[in-house]
């Protein structure tokens, strides 16, 4: 082979080297910026995530990761922005499971939850705490299920709002333990809080990171975590799931999701990098301190985590009867 014949093929190699390389290869080298929406407000549990993995993988790869809050209306404004981005990896977007709840709370939606993204990966996921005003004469699940059948559907249970993941780990939970409890829907988990703080209201599910100061001063009592495991922030609370409703099993969990139809090779070196900051002991433990518990699940896996859920909450939503619009 001649040298020409060789400096071409070659430069053809590089070429389609430089096609095939997933976008975060260019990111590494420091000329790409990413761009993560987080369709959530800024201070939020996703903003937080967000800005932690943000922070962390441009460290890593010496580029930069740009977060922009585009909140409002359960996730969907910025949720659409980012299914109308580029197919080039360089626009994500942190979503929770408010993404798969949408479809059933909207009857019109400016995207498919499903076919409109691509999943990465589930970055880390939480479980809920069940917690009540100490005024509330039950201490575990068995006599909250006893006290609310003996007041007849009297008993208060707050959420952050209609249709929100609270709403349906109430709902969920009423379901499966056969009460019927009288929601008190919130905008948001802070006067939620408060009022139940306050014994305005006597029951929540609450984020467990929120929680827990409250649990520990004894402002609030814990019934049961969400799920089948205990949490590490309080972890003499036992999970609902050994209380009487063993298929009781909910999480909050947060995901990072690219626009669809994005290619393979580059969702797959995506996951690659944010599950290497997954496993350090730097990010598990920065984690945790924000109550959640590190994941980073394949993409096959995320989109049929994403699938299960949609089924899931559609069938909660139905039940409930709520709608948004």
């Amino acid at each position: 082979m001649n040298s020409i014949s060789r400096r071409r093929r070659a430069a053809a190699a590089a070429l389609a080297l430089s096609i095939a390389l997933p976008v975060s290869m260019s990111f590494a080298q420091g000329d790409k910026t990413i761009r993560m929406i987080v369709p959530n407000a800024p201070g939020s549990s996703v903003d937080s995530l967000a800005r932690t993995v943000g922070d962390r993988l441009a460290k890593a790869a010496g580029g930069s990761v740009v977060v922009e809050n585009l909140p409002g209306a359960g996730g969907v404004p910025g949720t659409t922005h980012l299914t109308r981005a580029a197919k080039d990896g360089q626009t994500l977007a942190m979503v929770s499971n408010n993404h798969v709840v949408n479809p059933s709370l909207y009857k019109k939606m400016p995207y498919d939850a499903i076919k409109d993204i691509t999943p990465i990966t589930v970055v880390a996921g939480s479980p809920f705490v069940l917690v009540a005003h100490p005024s509330v004469q039950a201490k575990n699940l068995k006599e909250l299920v006893a006290l609310a059948k003996a007041n007849k559907g009297e008993l208060t249970i707050g959420s952050s709002g209609n249709g929100t993941i609270l709403h349906l780990a109430a709902e969920a939970l009423q379901s499966e333990a056969g009460i019927r409890l009288r929601h008190v829907p919130y905008k948001g988990t802070g006067q939620l809080t408060t009022d139940l703080l306050g014994g305005q209201i006597q029951l929540a599910f609450l984020g467990v990171t929120g929680a827990a100061q409250h649990v520990k001063s004894g402002k609030l009592h814990a019934i049961g975590v969400s799920t089948t495991t205990p949490s590490a922030l309080l972890p003499n609370v036992a999970p609902l799931a050994q209380q009487g409703v063993p298929s009781y099993d909910l999480q909050g969990w947060i995901a990072l999701i690219a626009p669809g139809g994005l290619p393979a090779p580059v969702a797959n070196k995506l996951h690659a990098d944010i599950k290497g900051l997954l496993d350090t002991k730097e990010m598990q433990e920065a984690l945790k301190i924000q109550g959640f518990t590190a994941m980073g699940t394949a993409p096959e896996a995320t989109a049929a985590l994403f699938q299960n859920e949609l089924a899931r909450y559609a069938t909660l939503v139905r039940q409930s009867g709520m709608t948004i619009d």
